[in-house]
């Protein structure tokens, strides 16, 4: 008989903890109670799960010792406050904010890096990267055996619910008033953002990258056990509710085999390679799925050892809901 575990998501209310309670159902977790925390405002709302509502309880007041695993998906904040708590009682943590060190909580992607849980000791603190790394580490992971990387040039296209739900609210309350020719004025974003693209997404420092452009690469080369990459990262503000889309270029040492690189693509796991002659979406594709999709797969214009993809994922679902809760299976399976 499997054992059962008692868990707690915090930040279940918001748009990736409520995807993640939805994806731990699906998915038939092992889950003896399911406790779903959040801050005081939102306490008291019910989400639904196997067929009954569980009522959001605040997350202050909670006793941490009543369970063996906490998922920290309410931002920067919730883990700051909550992370070394739920260590103190002896559960294991799977953060996704990214804000722990990568010594306190290595990052980990289950197709890319899953062995390095073998050199960690219980209680386990993991850290499920940024959506954008959990899609590029996804496509990069089965290539390396293939291609001697030394280079990657990123333009990340970032769907609003990157944001939360605040972002998702107000691209949708602009584009209704510009539909009826009402007069814009922009709230959560600086600027418009429907039917427009924002050049930038956050605050840039002194040199003029932005820190999910700084963690992006940081967990790159972390992931892929490339600490000596180099990674050129652009992140930018798409009017798309939910899937982001990256041009991604690599740059190898040696020219590389195109079809050897598509074969790879197409057999590895957690990936759907599109064709030649098609390219997937977002909006089209990926949103809603488990995988990432990756095509318009290419050699340089003029450099053989040049090799440029088109990938697109779900943001909310597969690069952080899933993402965490495969790194959960992971634990009750092989560690915990």
């Amino acid at each position: 008989m499997n054992p059962l575990f008692d868990i707690a998501v915090i930040g279940a209310t918001g748009t990736v903890g409520e995807t993640l309670v939805q994806v731990l159902e699906e998915r038939e977790f092992p889950i003896g109670t399911l406790h779903v925390l959040a801050s005081l405002e939102s306490a008291g709302q019910s989400l639904p799960f196997k067929g009954k509502n569980l009522r959001v309880r605040e997350v202050d007041t909670f006793d941490f010792a009543q369970v063996r695993l906490v998922f920290l998906a309410a931002g920067e904040g919730a883990t700051r406050a909550y992370a070394a708590k739920a260590r103190a009682a002896g559960c294991s943590v799977i953060d996704l904010a990214g804000v722990l060190s990568a010594e306190q909580a290595p990052r980990i992607v289950p197709e890319a890096n899953a062995k390095r849980l073998d050199s960690l000791h219980a209680p386990y603190t993991l850290t499920s990267p940024s959506a954008s790394a959990v899609a590029l580490a996804v496509v990069l992971a089965p290539l390396r055996a293939l291609i001697d990387v030394q280079r990657l040039t990123v333009t990340a296209c970032l769907a609003v619910s990157s944001q939360g739900r605040e972002g998702v609210v107000e691209l949708a309350r602009q584009t209704t008033e510009l539909l009826n020719v009402r007069p814009l004025e922009p709230r959560f974003f600086d600027r418009q953002i429907a039917f427009n693209l924002l050049g930038q997404v956050g605050a840039a420092d002194d040199s003029g990258h932005t820190a999910l452009e700084r963690r992006l690469g940081e967990e790159l080369k972390e992931i892929l056990a490339l600490p000596d990459l180099k990674v050129a990262a652009t992140c930018i503000q798409v009017p798309v509710f939910f899937g982001d889309s990256f041009s991604l270029s690599l740059q190898a040492k040696a020219a590389v085999d195109l079809a050897a690189l598509e074969k790879v693509l197409d057999a590895a796991d957690g990936l759907e390679w599109v064709e030649k002659g098609d390219y997937p979406t977002a909006v089209g594709d990926a949103v809603g799925q488990d995988v990432v999709y990756v095509g318009r797969v290419r050699a340089g214009l003029d450099d053989p050892a040049q090799v440029n993809l088109w990938i697109a994922s779900d943001n909310v679902r597969k690069g952080a809901a899933l993402n965490a809760v495969q790194l959960a299976e992971l634990l009750i399976k092989h560690y915990l």
